[in-house]
């Protein structure tokens, strides 16, 4: 068949003509739901599209020049060339998900400029040789792309169809994280496989493993912390060498060999950081949801699968939801903008109760999708990881900086790719709930959970009372709640002896919070350890000056709800 109409201007009648005799020639061809793949530059062979579909895609996205033997569409290659063969091999690996996945990290779904250079050097077929050399792309992230494309494309071993280098690399990763497995462990498996398996594409180290696998990106960044949480050293400290607050070194000191003062006289290549932050950029792990096709509709849900019986499924359906709806217009307008949950806790990274060591992961989850995907494990997306060995307390605030930083340009919204529609727009997100126990709320929000003002309801309205043979408290008052008729009221006996006639307590709002710690200073960490007649010893505690002694510092900015009270979210001060 005539295939020049390909190379025409859309906008012509020939290009309009052919693409009905290619319709025509497709969907005779077609299966029982009546779609076929679609050749355009969006879709780059992997989404099945009806008829109409098809047609107004390739009237606004070009037809792929290089697709000129329609084998996906029913047409048998004769006198196949070499030429030929390549680009036919190159349309049947889209079908490969490991392409797939290459694709939706790097969103090169066909894009006609980059057209030339994804398809210049032709997929893997049996051996080595028969690849040819990568192009050299516009910048270092398309060069990531097609070496990462290339290793997706070329083949295990000789014959093999079922796994390519980098599905098997990563299936191989995947299984030393499930079964928690040391890296030197692993790259004694991986030197018997390379010597075991000659002609395997399989590295020769770990260490090579990890640099393919890591070219996916979503990465982390290490960041040096005071041992006493005083301060990150990031931004302007990002070069000191001691801490602003309490001067203690940055660098961990040998007991046997000391480190001197003269820091430029050591190799850096030899000093330790005394503790180090894992976080994990929020932005990049967002923009990849929407940048992939099979995310990206689930992104939507909260919008698309509405219920209006009243009943709470999902946190759509709450008052707290619709509440920020109603306070901010714009940004419910898009139902693209990402609505976060924060949840922290501690946990003992040995599995022994005896072992005096604390570690707190920081988790985000994306509300956006349904009930049924994002209360997966692997939808949540982990932040960070504050090291132990003690739980950073009041102090969490320190390394929540660079989340807050991230939190912040979200709010003013990113530029992110979107699969579906194939346009770009504006992402935004906004932190909305904390899922946490009582006392890391007390480290989230501020108010201290303990003594005897630990509700964060009644704030400094509790009537505390102190238990005559114990040390421990009780909270009574909760009378004023119930209706003014009610038989528990004048009830002196069955309670405490005394009636309440109090009104219901009136919820406080974000302003009567910021009232309260309007005149609260805090400096953050631990005072240092001294050595006290011969023990170590950590005297004098955080300094903290406030008109109200339950708060122990500021929230502001970023609304959220924690039970009946509007609280912030944490910010250094």
């Amino acid at each position: 068949m005539d295939k020049s109409w390909i190379l025409k201007p859309r906008t012509t009648l020939e290009y309009k003509k052919g693409l009905q005799i290619f319709l025509d020639f497709a969907f005779s061809n077609v299966s029982s739901d009546n779609r076929i793949k679609c050749p355009c530059s969006s879709c780059g062979f992997r989404l099945y599209q009806t008829r109409a579909d098809v047609f107004d895609h390739l009237l606004f996205n070009p037809f792929s020049t290089s697709y000129t033997v329609w084998l996906l569409h029913g047409e048998k290659d004769v006198g196949e060339t070499s030429t030929t063969r390549h680009e036919s091999q190159h349309i049947d690996a889209r079908d490969n998900p490991m392409q797939d996945m290459v694709n939706d990290v790097f969103n090169f779904y066909g894009q006609p400029a980059n057209q030339e250079h994804v398809t210049s050097h032709g997929p893997v077929t049996e051996g080595e040789n028969d690849m040819l050399p990568l192009p050299d792309g516009p910048n270092d992230k398309a060069k990531e792309f097609y070496e990462l494309m290339r290793d997706g494309e070329q083949k295990l071993y000789q014959g093999c169809v079922k796994y390519s280098k980098l599905s098997f690399l990563v299936r191989l990763y995947h299984i030393k994280c499930m079964c928690g497995m040391s890296d030197k462990a692993m790259t004694m498996i991986i030197e018997l496989l390379h010597d075991a398996f000659e002609n395997a594409k399989i590295p020769k180290s770990f260490y090579e493993a990890k640099k393919t696998i890591k070219k996916l990106g979503l990465s982390y960044k290490k960041i040096h912390a005071c041992p006493n949480n005083c301060m990150l050293y990031r931004g302007e400290d990002k070069e000191r060498q001691e801490c602003k607050r309490c001067g203690i070194s940055r660098w961990k000191v040998n007991a046997k060999k000391k480190i001197s003062s003269d820091l430029e006289a050591n190799k850096k290549k030899t000093l330790q950081p005394a503790k180090v932050l894992r976080y994990f950029p929020l932005i990049p792990r967002l923009q990849r949801l929407l940048m992939s096709s099979k995310t990206s509709t689930d992104m939507r849900w909260h919008s698309v699968d509405c219920h209006k019986d009243g009943l709470l499924r999902h946190p759509r359906d709450a008052e707290a939801w619709k509440s920020f709806d109603f306070t901010f217009p714009e940004f419910s307008q898009d139902p693209r903008n990402v609505r976060l949950a924060l949840a922290s806790d501690g946990f003992n990274p040995f599995g022994h109760m005896s072992a005096n060591h604390s570690i707190w992961p920081l988790v985000l989850i994306p509300y956006n999708t349904s009930p049924w995907v994002c209360m997966k494990q692997s939808n949540f997306i982990l932040s960070m990881i504050i090291p132990g060995k003690r739980m950073p307390g009041n102090d969490i605030d320190v390394y929540l900086q660079p989340l807050i930083d991230e939190l912040k340009e979200l709010w003013d919204g990113v530029q992110t790719f979107d699969a579906l529609s194939t346009e770009t727009f504006k992402m935004r997100a906004a932190l909305m709930w904390t899922i946490s126990d009582f006392p890391g709320y007390g480290i989230l929000s501020g108010w201290s959970t303990y003594g005897k003002f630990a509700c964060p309801t009644c704030n400094i309205d509790t009537i505390p009372c102190r238990l005559q043979h114990s040390i421990k408290w009780c909270f009574m008052g909760h009378h004023r709640f119930l209706n003014a008729s009610h038989k528990f009221r004048l009830a002196k006996v069955q309670f405490d002896g005394t009636v309440d006639k109090r009104n219901p307590l009136v919820q406080l709002s974000g302003s009567d919070i910021l009232r309260q710690v309007e005149n609260l200073h805090v400096s953050f960490g631990k005072t240092p350890i001294i050595e006290v007649n011969g023990k170590k010893r950590r005297r004098g505690k955080q300094n903290i000056q406030s008109d109200y002694p339950q708060w122990k510092k500021k929230v502001y900015s970023l609304n959220f709800r924690i039970g009946s009270l509007t609280h912030c979210v944490t910010i250094l001060m």
